[in-house]
């Protein structure tokens, strides 16, 4: 017997025990119709089988198991007498076990709880295999395989999701930068503006220096100013040089600018 087989010898087709690994002398065979042998493999052997069912959210899905499994040598009679074939057998246990579990649970929870089938199923099989000398060492879910069209489905909703998170978080980021130019820019014309008054008030004060102009005077003061003004706009205007314009303008250009100020751009004082 080779080592790893393990088998009953019959003696005109009358069981009579158990041959283990090694030369074993069992009698005469007379023209080899007396002592026959029925040997079966004591290496554990994975069998794979799937079940479809359905889930608590109404959803097809394909659950195949592996069971690992191996005779009992101290029970080989009944692994070979008892059961016509053992795979058959497991895969009726797996399937029932499967859709007894897999249709009170969602789909999410199928996926969730692999090893809570695969104890049920582990549990259902080893002690009903082990009536037929079958020792079942492990049973495991190794896939969970949904129908197609619910799984482009639920790619599908992720897509969307993810597509989802990616524009709010894409206008959070514009709505920051859109703050942030706006108040930069508030900032700006109001540093400008104040540089502005800063810079008149600059100018009239050198202007009431230079020229002696006393302090209840304000009128003369932005006479005075609002020339140099029309005068720095006069030469901001030839800067360009990409446009001509033309402005009215005579020696006594300057004259008419303060007469303007004094006779109605200015009130009285």
């Amino acid at each position: 017997m080779p080592p790893d087989q393990i088998g009953a010898y019959e003696y005109c087709q009358e069981y009579k025990g158990v041959v283990h690994p090694g030369c074993h002398f069992l009698g005469c065979n007379c023209c080899g119709a007396c002592i026959s042998i029925r040997a079966v493999s004591t290496r554990v052997v994975e069998h794979t089988c799937s079940c479809e069912t359905k889930t608590k959210d109404n959803v097809f899905v394909k659950v195949t198991c592996a069971v690992q499994q191996r005779p009992i040598p101290e029970n080989v009679s009944d692994a070979l007498y008892k059961l016509n074939d053992p795979t058959q057998q497991i895969e009726s246990y797996v399937s029932d076990v499967v859709r007894a579990e897999v249709p009170r649970m969602t789909l999410d929870e199928v996926f969730e709880n692999k090893d809570a089938i695969a104890e049920a199923v582990n549990q259902k099989i080893k002690e009903s295999m082990k009536t037929f000398g079958y020792d079942i060492l492990q049973a495991l879910v190794t896939n969970v395989e949904p129908d197609a069209n619910v799984k482009q489905s639920m790619n599908n909703v992720e897509a969307a999701n993810k597509e989802r998170i990616a524009q709010e978080t894409h206008a959070r980021a514009q709505h920051f930068v859109a703050v942030k130019k706006a108040e930069a820019e508030a900032e700006s014309k109001a540093l400008q503006g104040e540089g502005i008054a800063k810079q008149r008030a600059a100018i009239v004060d050198g202007l009431r220096e230079s020229i002696g102009i006393k302090d209840g005077n304000s009128k003369r003061v932005s006479e005075l100013l609002l020339v140099t003004q029309y005068f720095d706009t006069l030469e901001k205007l030839a800067q360009n040089k990409n446009s001509t314009i033309f402005i009215p303008h005579s020696v006594g250009g300057v004259s008419e600018v303060a007469t303007q100020i004094r006779d109605g751009i200015l009130p009285e004082n």
